[in-house]
């Protein structure tokens, strides 16, 4: 236990990525059809998902190990930071609550806008520009670009 709790947190992260992703690459390998590159199966995306997942890990995990320690008393002795945990939870169940009554464009502003007030840095006016900017991102990206239908405004019920 005294050994994980004196490497950097890059590596126990990056070994953490790459054990989900290993994870997520078997069982896409024993539970579906994986297909070709010109016929997908339903276990590819998954599979892809599940090595890219690995290969981020091990390079998260090697960037850790190569760094230089930091001062792990200052850290350790800092409080979490509650607010960024609670205001990333509360972007993210924003989204799913606002995408299903009010559509896309709306509930990407407030997961970007909820999410960037984490940062202590931040100010309202620069997480209301950055919400923004994301919106029109996600419409080009989705909306214009692969032409997914999402609804990019609707109002009332599901």
């Amino acid at each position: 236990m005294t050994a994980v709790r004196n490497l950097n947190k890059d590596v126990v992260g990056g070994v953490l990525i790459s054990g989900f992703g290993v994870a997520v690459a078997a069982h896409s390998l024993s539970a579906f059809a994986i297909g070709t590159l010109s016929q997908m199966g339903p276990g590819f995306f998954p599979l892809t998902l599940g090595v890219i997942l690995m290969l981020s890990g091990v390079s998260v995990a090697i960037k850790g190990y190569l760094s230089a320690p930091r001062a792990s008393k200052e850290a350790a002795s800092r409080p979490p930071e509650w607010r960024a945990w609670f205001l990333i939870c509360l972007g993210t169940a924003s989204f799913v609550v606002v995408a299903k009554y009010a559509g896309m464009v709306p509930a990407t502003f407030s997961i970007v806008f909820i999410s960037a007030l984490a940062d202590r840095k931040n100010t309202w006016r620069n997480a209301a520009i950055l919400g923004l900017a994301m919106a029109l991102v996600g419409v080009v990206v989705f909306w214009w670009a692969l032409q997914i239908q999402l609804p990019l405004f609707k109002w009332g019920s599901a």
